[in-house]
């Protein structure tokens, strides 16, 4: 199973090795999409857990219970099709190639599925023609 959160880490607890605790004591995958990591600041990390549902479920107590702020990603990317010039500049920065260009039509697809919503096409579009449903 896979689950898309936001970590959030205070000052004191950016230092900690959550990705190598997550695989080594929960049998957990943790794929950084984005990360917002300096010391001495709130970071923010977007990334997808996969592993076992109960596994997922204890990695993420945990994590709450080291005072890190667990965030699921309820949120979607939303194309406006209308207003897209299917440039493909989106594709350009997207980590799962959930944006893409048809090779026969040169028209973007979205493949909602490969979707982690990690919001890096947002800017990237020139005509403000992707945005978030939140």
């Amino acid at each position: 199973m896979k689950k898309r959160v936001t970590l959030t880490f205070g000052r004191n607890n950016v230092y900690m090795p959550v990705t190598y605790i997550l695989a080594k004591d929960f049998n957990v995958a943790a794929n950084i999409i984005r990360a917002q990591v300096a010391p001495n600041q709130v970071g923010k990390l977007v990334v997808e857990l996969s592993g076992d549902i109960d596994e997922l479920e204890a990695a993420i107590e945990w994590l709450r219970s080291q005072s890190i702020t667990v965030s699921l990603a309820s949120r979607e990317i939303l194309i406006d099709e209308e207003s897209c010039v299917h440039c493909g500049l989106c594709t350009g920065v997207c980590p799962t190639e959930a944006l893409r260009l048809e090779p026969e039509t040169f028209k973007l697809k979205f493949v909602r599925s490969r979707c982690v919503v990690c919001e890096q096409c947002i800017p990237t579009c020139p005509v403000q023609a992707i945005s978030t449903n939140l």
